[in-house]
């Protein structure tokens, strides 16, 4: 039996242990401050995005790392003021040749926590060679939610500026100084021609094409010819890709001409054959996007839930250049021209 003593030091130990847990919990942030789309600055600088949401019960999230397409984490947890998401990466192994001799899957793990409408996050990364882990720091920034669909027949649009004077490459510049500049003008038209490379060695990266100037919302009309099995893209504010692609024929998907790429998909094919001169007419206004191809609206006033691959940062709300994809493939372009909305 406990003397008064030892009695009364076990209470004060239990109230202080209660005292104690009430303060962490109290000091952990709700796991609904995690909830909501992040713009992501990843490590090197480049541009990412991440999303979680609780639905039915059950957190799930997306995430976009640089390149690529917006794609599923496989998995999200939050616990103690901890965001931890995990995701799985297909990784090929290549003998010195070249050759895929193996393929393997890879789990990265992101840990963060949230102060406001800032995240702080660390990324834990595999090698493929299994030599160990890469780790890394970076941050993000809560995007704001999506206004309302703006009422397009108000917008008043500015006087239309040409970007392109049909002779030569005033005002645009290599968006990458240190690739090679496979653009030049030929009749009239911007025209990308990426070095050619032989079956099994390494494609060179030839550089995008942007802009000197700089917008904010705007209507962008140009004229487009896509080759054969070709890929192109048009950023506009240099962080939102519409899709060029050589896509007639193809079933409806957000990769395909016109598309606002890995994130809205065309709801109707409007796109000609290939080697044909095509028609984009699109319109950026408060985070919504209007796309018209051919004469036929493919994307009608849709929300914009973030960058997409390959942007020049993360933030929605920054003035961009127009960019013109030409790292991937032959593409020309004429008649560009953009009128600004005036505020």
């Amino acid at each position: 039996m406990m003397n008064s003593l030892t009695s009364r030091f076990w209470r004060r130990a239990c109230v202080l242990a209660v005292f104690t847990a009430a303060g962490l919990q109290a000091a952990a942030p709700a796991a609904e401050q995690f909830l909501g789309r992040w713009a992501l600055t990843i490590p090197g600088g480049g541009a990412g995005w991440l999303e979680v949401k609780q639905e039915r019960g059950f957190l799930d999230g997306s995430i976009l790392w640089g390149g690529g397409s917006v794609l599923p984490v496989s998995s999200v947890a939050i616990a103690d003021g901890v965001l931890t998401v995990t995701r799985v990466r297909d990784v090929e192994r290549k003998d010195a040749a070249g050759k895929v001799v193996r393929k393997q899957q890879l789990t990265e793990t992101i840990t963060a926590t949230v102060d406001g409408d800032t995240l702080k996050l660390f990324r834990v990364d595999p090698r493929p060679n299994g030599t160990g882990f890469s780790r890394a720091e970076f941050s993000g920034l809560r995007i704001p939610a999506l206004p309302a669909r703006p009422n397009l027949a108000a917008v008043k649009f500015g006087a239309a500026v040409a970007l392109f004077n049909g002779k030569d490459l005033t005002g645009w510049a290599a968006k990458e100084a240190n690739q090679k500049n496979a653009w030049s003008v030929e009749n009239g038209a911007l025209v990308n021609r990426p070095p050619a490379h032989a079956a099994g060695e390494p494609r060179v990266q030839s550089a995008n094409l942007r802009t000197a100037a700089e917008f904010e919302d705007f209507n962008l009309k140009l004229e487009v010819n896509v080759p054969a099995g070709s890929n192109s893209g048009v950023y506009l504010r240099g962080i939102y890709e519409v899709q060029v692609q050589d896509s007639f024929g193809k079933a409806l998907d957000p990769h395909n001409m016109g598309a606002i790429y890995s994130r809205i998909t065309p709801t109707v094919a409007a796109e000609k054959p290939a080697g044909e001169w095509q028609s984009l007419d699109i319109t950026l206004v408060d985070r919504h996007a209007t796309v018209v191809l051919n004469g036929k609206t493919i994307i009608d006033n849709q929300p914009l839930a973030g960058c997409t691959g390959g942007a020049m940062w993360s933030d929605q709300f920054r003035p961009g250049p127009i960019y013109l994809q030409g790292d991937h493939g032959a593409v020309s372009y004429r008649n560009l021209v953009l009128r600004p909305v005036v505020k």
